[in-house]
């Protein structure tokens, strides 16, 4: 079988047994926010009494736990290099009551990991989904072949996307290439940093019509988040924003999306 065949077939979802319960948090193009979004979905979920796993799939640029200020003592590279299995490389985030697997942020190498590797990473992250009644994983941004593998058998795929018209185009690659590969059940868009409610329906509404237009379907609005300044203060503290800020705008709108995603089937 050829690289590229090899690829494909890694790519193509399987029926896999037990629960399909891992979304996976994607976009076009990088400065969407999307690891805060993950971050603060799996914070959301926790708080709804979930046992959530927030998996920080964005091979060489992690940065999960940056964002926390968290120091890991296991992380993703170690289950790679075969030091230990990835269920050992869980840790519990206290302050958010979910566990976190990171990746090791600014190690490039991460993103060249053979593909028989990357699909063994894969089943792993399957079997360890089990344990939990969500699993989110922050894919890294782009179309690159990790994220393309690790998008594939995932419950659904939350494509976040903000007014920039590279992001919109960039998103829209995204759910193309997604679709024809037929690497999740569920496509869902979500707005970042709508300057209102409204902007965030003419951004969703852009790129729906772009999908329906070209790829005959319409992916549904997973849900908008607006703009908040108490966001890049949750940033620059190193913490969850549900943690100090719980009741800002958008601590709501992520709330009110993790409610969507509990009544997943």
């Amino acid at each position: 079988m050829t690289t590229a065949a090899a690829a494909a077939s890694a790519s193509r979802p399987m029926k896999l047994p037990g629960k399909r319960n891992v979304i996976a948090i994607a976009s076009g193009k990088g400065g969407v926010g999307k690891t805060w979004f993950s971050i603060t979905l799996a914070h959301a979920l926790a708080q709804a009494g979930k046992r959530t796993l927030l998996f920080d799939g964005d091979l060489g640029l992690a940065n999960v736990d940056v964002q926390l200020g968290v120091t890991p003592r296991r992380d993703l590279a170690g289950v790679v290099a075969g030091h230990f299995a990835l269920g050992e490389a869980a840790a519990p985030y206290p302050d958010g009551g979910f566990d976190i697997i990171a990746g090791r942020s600014g190690s490039g190498s991460l993103g060249t990991i053979p593909l028989t590797r990357l699909v063994a990473l894969r089943s792993e992250l399957q079997a360890l989904s089990q344990q939990y009644d969500w699993v989110v994983l922050d894919l890294g941004a782009g179309l690159e072949r990790p994220v393309r593998i690790l998008a594939s058998q995932t419950r659904a795929c939350f494509v976040v996307a903000t007014d920039e018209p590279t992001s919109i185009t960039d998103a829209y690659a995204f759910i193309k290439v997604t679709a024809r590969d037929g690497l999740t059940e569920d496509i869902r868009i979500v707005v970042n940093m709508a300057a209102s409610p409204r902007d965030g329906e003419r951004t969703y509404g852009t790129l729906r019509k772009a999908c329906q237009e070209f790829l005959k379907f319409e992916p549904p609005l997973a849900g908008i988040v607006r703009r908040d300044d108490k966001v890049k203060d949750a940033i620059r503290r190193q913490t969850s924003l549900l943690t100090r800020h719980p009741s800002s705008d958008a601590a709501r709108d992520v709330e009110a999306i993790a409610e969507t995603v509990s009544r997943l089937d």
